[in-house]
């Protein structure tokens, strides 16, 4: 068995979580069909975190054996009058190794799914991997920026079945929040936009890390118009508009220069 086949590399450089287990899971069970059966786990590093690290001893128990290699030192694969020949590099013993396995697994990298059209429906982030991107780990777990959104599973990053159970529990749970109150609430300090001045630019629109922002069709020509729901109130909007068209709620100009100057008082 080879771990980290396209992953953990230039391309994918992050680690599918749930092969070392997997791997491990299977040799055990073919070691219990067939205990005479020889079988090589050739690996990066060994991921077996937690409880499952039982399995890891179990393996190595039972003869299971390891071979560790990096990125420079990586298994080939050949053929030699149609049977399977694996070389490997032993940093332990420091030499090289030939195997004649009968049954070759390869433990191959977990990617996601295209999903750049649906973040855009959604107006939520990925990451630079392409998974969907939370608002944050410790803060606002299975959230993204976008309010009454939530993710779970393999959407999020790789995980095996257990965390990606807890992890849908979770947003079940906040989801439950919005759905038990039958009302949302929005932040009062959102955006406004001031028809008259509005030239129907498109600048505000097109920078909206919210998508809240629309132009709309008027009498005038097209005008901005801010969608409540979903403004955060950033006031990016409003620092970018050339005619300066926006402002936010509670945070005028006029407010803002009355609390500099009785500050300077």
């Amino acid at each position: 068995m080879i771990q980290c086949v396209g992953s953990r590399n230039g391309e994918h450089p992050y680690c599918s979580k749930i092969c070392c287990s997997q791997a491990i899971k299977n040799a055990l069970k073919l070691k219990e069909a067939n205990p005479s059966t020889n079988i090589y786990i050739l690996y990066q590093d060994i991921r077996t975190y937690g409880f499952l690290e039982e399995y890891y001893t179990q393996a190595r128990a039972k003869g299971i054996i390891f071979l560790r290699y990096d990125n420079e030192t990586k298994p080939e694969v050949t053929r030699d009058n149609g049977k399977i020949k694996v070389g490997i590099f032993d940093p332990i013993l420091g030499e090289d190794l030939a195997l004649d396995p009968d049954l070759l697994v390869l433990s191959v990298a977990i990617v996601p799914t295209p999903s750049e059209d649906l973040a855009k429906l959604l107006k939520v982030p990925l990451t630079a991997e392409g998974f969907f991107l939370e608002a944050h780990a410790k803060l606002r777990p299975v959230e993204f920026a976008t309010d009454g959104i939530f993710l779970c599973g393999m959407a999020h990053f790789p995980k095996p079945i257990p965390e990606s159970i807890s992890q849908s529990s979770g947003a079940a749970g906040k989801a439950s929040i919005f759905l038990s109150k039958g009302l949302v609430r929005v932040e009062p300090t959102i955006s406004w936009v001031e028809e008259k001045k509005c030239i129907g630019c498109g600048l505000c629109e097109a920078i909206c890390p919210f998508k809240a922002i629309e132009l709309k069709d008027t009498e005038a020509g097209k005008r901005a118009e801010v969608i409540p729901a979903s403004c955060k109130g950033c006031g990016l909007c409003g620092a970018s508009c050339p005619q300066r068209a926006i402002t936010n709620y509670h945070f005028t100009e006029d407010q803002l220069l009355a609390e500099i100057n009785t500050l300077a008082m």
